[in-house]
C-alpha cells in the first residue's frame, strides 16, 4: 500500500507545475475556509487523538486543537496563498562571450517528505508550504495524531477532488514505522525529507534516510543575561521563552547568567516559580536562588546542560565573561536559537557574530523563530544545517533551481 500512495505522490507532483498561480491560491484560501467549515469534525478527531495521551505530558498541549487554533490553521494557509509565487523566478542571468545566455531559475522539488510527531497543525501547514512552492507532500505523522491529520487530509482531498486535482498531492501515510522506513527508502519517489520533532526522531531520520534529509534540529536554546542588562526585561524575556510552549523547539531550556547579575537571578526567575518551573541551577546559581526559589523546584545540578527539556525546566549556568558565554553555547547549543540580554553594544555585537546558530537575537525572546512571525506565512520546520537551508524554512527554501541555456548553435572547441 505504502508504495502505491508513494508512487501515486510522483505522478501527482508533475501536475502542478503547470497550474497558474492564481488557482494554487484560490485553491488554498478553499481548503483554508473549509478547515474553519468544518471545524468541528477535526475537534472530535482531536478528542480521540487527545484521549489516548496523558494529559500531564508536555506533548498533550502541542496535540491539543481548539476553535481558535484551528482558524489560526486556517489563517496560515490564507497567509501562504497570499505569498508570491517561489518558483519560475529568475535567479541570475548572465551571457557568455560566446552569446550562449544562462539563466538560473527557481523550481519545485517535486516530492516533499516530512516525518514528524504529534502536532495535527504540521499537516495542514506542510501542505500549504508543499502546494504554493509546486511539490507534492507525503506525511507521515506520528500515532498520537492520526485521528487528527486524517481529519485535515480528508478536507484536503475533499478540495483537490472538486478542482479535479489528483490525491496524491497531499499524501498521509500510515502511521506505523513500516510508513517511515519506507519513505526513507524512496529514492525514485521522493526528492527531499524533512523531519520534524525531537532529537530522537531527527537523529534516526538523518543517519538512516537514503532519501537527501534537510535536518531540522532539535532546540537547545539559551538566553545569556550580560552584565549590562537590563533586568526587568530579562525577567519577561525568560518568561515568555520559557513558558510560552514549553513543548516546542525555540522554548529556553538554559539561562546563562553573568556572575555580576547574580543578586538579581531571584527577580528574573520568580515568576517562573508562579508556572512551576524546575530550575537545575549550578553551585553560585543555586546559591543566589536558594532562599527565594521554592525549594521544591529547585536542584543544584550541572547534569543537564545540553538538554532539550521540552517541559517546565531549566537549567541555570554562571558565567563570569562574554567569552565562557559563548563558550557554554558552543559545547551544548544545538545551533537553532540564541539570545543574550545586554545593553552593551559591545557585548551585543560581540555576541550576535560569533555564535554559530540559525538565529541568534539580542533583548527578544527565542519564541520568535518561527516562519509566521518572520513574515513566511508558516514554516516547514527550522533548520540547523548549513547547506541549503538556515533557520525558518519557508517558501523559497522548498524550492531548488535549474539552469536553461538558450543559444544560436554555438558548439564547444575541443
Amino acid at each position: 500500500m505504502t508504495d502505491r500512495l508513494l508512487s501515486d505522490a510522483k505522478m501527482a507532483s508533475s501536475s502542478l507545475p503547470s497550474l497558474q498561480p492564481e488557482m494554487i491560491t484560490g485553491i488554498l484560501k478553499k481548503i483554508a475556509a473549509r478547515i474553519v467549515e468544518k471545524s468541528e469534525k477535526i475537534l472530535d478527531a482531536n478528542l480521540l487523538d487527545l484521549a489516548k495521551m496523558d494529559s500531564d505530558s508536555p506533548d498533550y498541549d502541542r496535540l491539543r486543537l481548539s476553535a481558535d487554533r484551528i482558524k489560526g490553521i486556517a489563517d496560515d494557509m490564507v497567509s501562504v496563498a497570499g505569498l508570491p509565487s517561489p518558483y519560475g523566478n529568475v535567479i541570475s542571468e548572465t551571457v557568455r562571450p560566446n552569446g550562449m545566455k544562462i539563466r538560473k531559475i527557481s523550481v519545485p522539488f517535486g516530492v516533499i517528505g516530512v516525518i514528524y510527531e504529534a502536532r495535527p497543525n504540521v499537516t495542514a501547514d506542510v501542505f500549504g508550504l508543499c502546494f504554493k512552492s509546486g511539490s507534492a507532500c507525503v506525511l507521515k505523522g506520528g500515532h498520537e495524531a492520526g485521528n487528527s491529520s486524517r481529519a485535515i487530509v480528508a478536507i484536503i482531498h475533499e478540495v483537490l477532488a472538486e478542482e479535479n486535482l489528483p490525491a496524491g498531492l497531499c499524501t498521509l501515510l500510515p502511521d506505523d514505522r513500516s510508513s517511515a522506513a519506507a519513505m526513507m527508502e524512496a529514492t525514485d519517489m521522493i526528492d527531499v525529507i524533512i523531519p520534524r520533532g525531537g532529537k530522537g526522531l531527527i537523529s534516526y531520520v538523518r543517519d538512516n534516510s537514503k532519501v537527501p534529509v534537510i535536518e531540522t534540529g532539535a532546540g537547545v536554546c539559551h538566553t545569556y543575561i550580560d552584565s549590562a542588562a537590563d533586568i526587568e526585561k530579562s525577567r519577561r524575556i525568560v518568561l515568555n521563552a520559557k513558558t510560552r510552549r514549553v513543548s516546542v523547539c525555540n522554548s529556553l531550556d538554559c539561562l546563562i547568567i553573568h556572575e555580576d547579575r547574580l543578586p538579581d537571578l531571584a527577580e528574573i526567575c520568580l515568576s517562573l516559580a508562579e508556572k512551576k518551573v524546575e530550575i537545575y541551577a549550578d553551585s553560585k546559581a543555586y546559591a543566589a536562588l536558594k532562599s527565594y526559589y521554592p525549594d521544591s523546584l529547585l536542584i543544584e545540578d550541572e547534569n543537564h546542560f545540553g538538554t532539550e527539556f521540552r517541559d517546565y525546566k531549566m537549567a541555570v549556568k554562571t558565567v563570569g565573561t562574554l567569552d565562557e558565554a559563548i563558550r557554554h553555547i558552543a559545547e551544548y547549543g544545538s545551533g537553532h536559537s540564541e539570545c543574550i540580554m545586554s545593553g552593551s553594544d559591545d557585548a551585543v555585537n560581540g555576541f550576535m557574530a560569533r555564535v554559530d546558530a540559525a538565529c541568534v537575537y539580542a533583548n527578544v525572546s527565542t519564541a520568535f523563530t518561527d516562519g509566521g512571525q518572520f513574515g513566511f506565512g508558516a514554516e516547514i520546520g527550522i533548520s540547523t544545517q548549513k547547506l541549503h537551508a538556515r533557520g525558518p524554512m519557508g517558501l523559497h527554501e522548498l524550492t531548488t533551481y535549474k539552469y536553461l541555456i538558450t543559444g544560436s548553435g554555438q558548439t564547444r572547441d575541443s
